[in-house]
């Protein structure tokens, strides 16, 4: 993960396996720090998951929904970007009651 955030922090693209696992690693993260499974997390096109409590959705697409790129979510996971900052820029695309994540942000 360290590769990867230096990377960015230097405005080089990290190499895709080294961004990809930084990416999954701090998903994995969130699920710990938020168990649960009403909101979907998606970080395409590395991984997605279903974190913080509440109701569970089970079909078709989720009624809260976080998505965002590679890059913001390292960002926003470590903290070298705020939350509300990332959503009001437009770099993270959030819907549904229960999407917001600054409660478990940064890991």
């Amino acid at each position: 993960m360290l590769a990867a955030l230096t990377a960015l922090d230097e405005g080089r693209t990290p190499e895709r396996p080294v961004l990809r696992e930084a990416v999954r690693t701090l998903l994995a993260a969130l699920t710990e720090r938020a168990p649960g499974r009403s909101v979907e997390v998606r970080v395409p096109p590395y991984g997605a998951v279903q974190c913080v409590p509440g109701p569970r959705h089970t079909r078709g697409t989720p009624p809260n929904v976080v998505e965002m790129d590679p890059a913001t979510w390292l960002a926003v996971a470590t903290g070298r970007l705020g939350w509300m900052e990332a959503v009001t820029e437009g770099r993270v695309r959030v819907s549904g009651n229960r999407a917001d994540l600054s409660a478990y942000l940064p890991i």
